[in-house]
């Protein structure tokens, strides 16, 4: 039995809905039948009244005209009920019925907020293969989207300010001869504080004393409280608890980071110009957001990508080992990856195969044990490469932040299965399908942020609270697929994107030169602190 598919004729416009777009909608509906998402809309509404009251309206419709509203630049609430008055698309898709802007807000509340990923798989698997694609290949990049919050309303965390108050309850305690039970260091809990309070009430003497941590106690339960829902993060608005404090690219340069917006930040997994995946967080990196977005596509479809591709914001040895453990191609950048193909910033040594390693005048370091010195990281150990002052061209740029620059070596903290990885993604980045994989993702994923923000206008949050925003984010991102699908029943999307031609040879590293990293370096030097500091600014400025 169909759902989506039932249709209705109506008489009520002076004229009827183009026969092509009719076809297209059709296609449309019947692409929402074929991916079996009607099981979410099977059930009762509280709203929906047995007896009395309006009839409800068909859920199946809808579903359909919000997907096409967020498809095509109706996405907030009042767009939608306007669209249902004037628009013959929106008429044929709601049969003429006219749901409000309350109605809508609902149906996405109580059907399409608790259901969200099941929906947006679903119905992306049913357009990949409509399309006839094929996901092996995928890009990841993030971007920050500002949140419906008052930006000048936020909250700090106050860990500074609540470990002060701890020693002021720690030294009041003290003082009255009550510091039993009470930890040297840290915070001192509310229900402590209250405790001790509670024993002091009724000691006559210690009238001021029990005041004063009244006071005390009455401040410590709003810190937990702000700290609570701070919980990991370091800030939160006032009108949005979920959205943290951030940096917008587009505000990055007007203040170093002083102009701070609320924003929630998010990650898309793109193959072929579809958006197959997403992950939105309250981090304000994207580095730990890299293993989510893999594990919800993998959630989706039942099987990780053959191939990932992303940027150095990406490449740190958790997530290098994750794409291992899976049997995921590495073609993700690490930190110094374009300083070290290009030579202007290269890396001081290259990892062998054998356990040791080459610095940049071709000496070998192997590995030592250096006594009464641990590496700073865990998993770090010491390579030793000596001879750095024998005619070396290099020891300029390799020793410029050792304090004695007078010795005869150079001691590196090498962590060997990272390098490990970092070898493989170079190889791969620089191989002819990484010169492809590299060109793809910046047209792909970042072309998907583009469209987002540029032709869907899709710049700022409608919705507060992390679930609902969630639930936003999902419907704008299967909006965009569904904006790709229609073009594709017009004959104009082309998933094709761009290949490496038969001829084209693998990328080749740059030897870097030593006497212009040795005037880099004395150029920096002859300058103050703060000089250095502008022109690296001003460097940003000309590269954006």
């Amino acid at each position: 039995m169909t759902n989506f598919t039932t249709r209705k004729t109506f008489l009520v416009p002076s004229f009827d809905l183009d026969v092509k777009e009719r076809d297209k909608l059709d296609r449309f509906l019947l692409l929402l039948d074929n991916s079996g998402v009607k099981k979410f809309f099977q059930i009762k509404k509280p709203y929906e009244l047995e007896k009395g009251g309006r009839p409800s309206y068909n859920p199946y419709d809808m579903f359909a005209t919000i997907l096409y509203g967020f498809a095509f630049n109706s996405s907030t609430l009042r767009e939608l009920e306007t669209a249902c008055k004037y628009d013959l698309r929106y008429f044929y898709l709601m049969q003429q019925e006219r749901p409000s802007h309350i109605r809508f807000g609902e149906f996405i509340n109580d059907v399409i907020v608790p259901n969200g990923n099941e929906i947006f798989s679903m119905v992306t698997g049913q357009i990949i293969k409509e399309c006839g694609l094929k996901i092996e290949d995928v890009f990841i990049d993030g971007s920050k989207f500002e949140a419906d919050a008052n930006k000048y309303k936020f909250v700090w965390k106050p860990t500074k300010f609540h470990l002060k108050l701890s020693d002021k309850v720690r030294k009041l305690l003290n003082d009255i001869g009550m510091s039993r039970g009470v930890p040297n260091t840290g915070f001192i809990d509310s229900k402590l504080i209250g405790q001790k309070l509670s024993t002091l009430s009724n000691d006559e003497r210690h009238i001021k004393e029990y005041n004063l941590l009244y006071d005390y106690l009455i401040k410590t339960l709003e810190y937990e409280e702000k700290e609570r829902i701070c919980g990991d993060r370091n800030s939160y608005y006032k009108t949005d608890h979920d959205a943290t404090a951030m940096t917008l690219k587009s505000d990055y340069y007007s203040g170093l980071g002083s102009n701070m917006k609320a924003a929630y930040n998010t990650q898309l997994l793109v193959s072929n110009g579809i958006i197959c995946s997403y992950y939105i967080s309250q981090s304000r990196s994207d580095i730990s957001d890299f293993i989510p977005v893999l594990k919800r596509f993998n959630d989706f479809y039942g099987y990780y990508p053959k191939r990932v591709c992303a940027d150095a914001g990406y490449g740190s040895l958790e997530n290098y080992r994750f794409l291992n453990d899976n049997n995921i191609e590495n073609y993700v950048k690490y930190f110094t990856f374009d300083g070290n193909v290009s030579g202007r910033n290269p890396d001081q040594y290259h990892f062998n195969d054998n356990d040791t390693i080459t610095c940049l005048n071709n000496l070998t370091g192997y590995k030592v044990n250096i006594p009464y010195r641990h590496p700073k990281k865990a998993e770090a150990v010491f390579y030793k490469i000596d001879g750095c002052n024998n005619n070396c061209e290099f020891k300029d740029f390799c020793k410029r932040w050792m304090k004695n620059k007078n010795v005869d070596y150079k001691i590196f903290e090498v962590v060997e299965e990272l390098q490990r990885y970092k070898n493989q993604s170079f190889e791969n980045l620089l191989s002819v399908k990484g010169i492809e994989m590299r060109v793809n993702r910046s047209s792909q994923v970042e072309g998907a942020f583009g469209v987002l923000k540029e032709d869907m206008n899709y710049t700022r949050l409608r919705r507060t609270s992390l679930h609902k925003v969630i639930a936003e984010f999902m419907l704008t991102f299967l909006g965009y697929n569904i904006r790709k699908l229609f073009r594709y029943y017009d004959g104009k999307a082309k998933f094709t994107y761009w290949k490496a031609p038969d001829n084209l040879l693998p990328e080749t590293k740059k030897k870097p030169s030593a006497k212009r990293l040795s005037n880099k370096v004395k150029k920096k030097k002859k300058k103050p602190v703060n000089q250095i500091s502008k022109d690296s600014y001003k460097n940003k400025r000309k590269r954006s």
